[in-house]
């Protein structure tokens, strides 16, 4: 790797010099500054970014830190912050932990080396103390703060939830399910919440057998709903934790000829890119994905120009109810 000692090595001049030089200082000769860039240019010259990081007190990157990038849901937000991070000259280092805390404690812990000057997550788990013990600036996606001491943005979850099984009920379907995603994930609890508030305002039975939780995983929605369809008296509508899990929950109702959606039907949560392909057309609550990853990332940036005087932020979206073919009209 090619240092600035090398190339005053080459011209025959300081180190100092050069150094000056290739950062616009003051206090060298114009003629002088064309013979260095024309050199460091000749001889493949990469500036250290964490070097001179170290010296400016920033290092123009942040750290993306994601649960699943198999997940449509989890692109859009990156496209959101990168297209933001772009327009102000910074970098994004993007992470994928898999929903696993020993990866993501990693990938905390290399960030924090490359010097990054914030960081975004969305944590693979909830119950996660390590993270609030970071120095760095962060901001949580979908996520409770830590005794109000980190900022965090995030579309209501519970509002959703409500809005999910309303329509269900309104569209005449009976017997409702919720399958979810990880019981201890405080989304998908929220979503629950949501479902049970909407069965409550309309008197209908709150029936523990019709909550299933699992992964956020297409395969998890069509076992469960497989094992809910041999039940004495199975679900003739599911509320699914997010779109992928709902992708399985209709890929098993076909499989088993279920007349869609006039004998049952499916809501999803999420509104990711294939709900609206012609073939699948899933009736889903949509959240602003790619406005979630703009505003996390102009909240980070006011956090670390801030420093010194943190505001924490609370931000809430409000989420909608996109009806397509997977529900009867109501």
């Amino acid at each position: 790797m090619i240092t600035i000692k090398d190339i005053a090595k080459e011209i025959g001049i300081s180190y100092t010099t050069v150094s000056r030089a290739l950062n616009g200082k003051s206090g060298v000769s114009p003629k002088t500054v064309k013979k260095v860039l024309k050199e460091a240019e000749k001889m493949g010259y990469q500036p250290n970014a964490i070097a001179r990081g170290l010296v400016k007190k920033y290092t123009n990157t942040v750290g993306l830190v994601i649960a699943d990038i198999t997940n449509p849901y989890y692109p859009s937000i990156a496209r959101g912050v990168e297209d933001a991070a772009r327009k102000i000259g910074y970098n994004v280092f993007l992470c994928n932990t898999n929903y696993d805390k020993d990866n993501e404690k990693s990938y905390l812990k290399t960030l924090q080396e490359q010097r990054v000057d914030g960081i975004i997550i969305h944590p693979a788990k909830d119950d996660l103390p390590s993270i609030y013990d970071l120095q760095t600036p962060m901001i949580l996606i979908n996520r409770p703060s830590h005794g109000g001491k980190t900022s965090t943005i995030e579309v209501d979850n519970e509002r959703g939830g409500f809005l999910a099984t309303e329509h269900l009920i309104q569209s005449g379907y009976k017997r409702i399910s919720f399958i979810g995603g990880d019981v201890v994930s405080y989304s998908n609890n929220k979503r629950l919440e949501g479902y049970k508030q909407a069965l409550m305002k309309y008197n209908q039975l709150i029936d523990e057998s019709m909550i299933v939780h699992g992964s956020f995983k297409t395969k998890s929605g069509y076992t469960i709903m497989e094992k809910m369809l041999k039940l004495e008296n199975p679900p003739d509508a599911v509320f699914a934790g997010n779109d992928v899990i709902a992708l399985g929950v209709l890929h098993c109702a076909q499989d088993y000829g279920l007349n869609m959606p006039d004998a049952f039907g499916v809501v999803g949560f999420d509104n990711v890119q294939f709900s609206e392909l012609p073939q699948i057309q899933l009736t889903t609550i949509d959240q602003p994905k790619y406005y979630i990853g703009k505003l996390a990332f102009e909240m980070l940036i006011e956090e670390i120009r801030n420093k010194e005087e943190r505001i924490i932020k609370k931000i809430v979206l409000e989420p909608e109810l996109i009806i397509r073919k997977t529900t009867q009209k109501r």
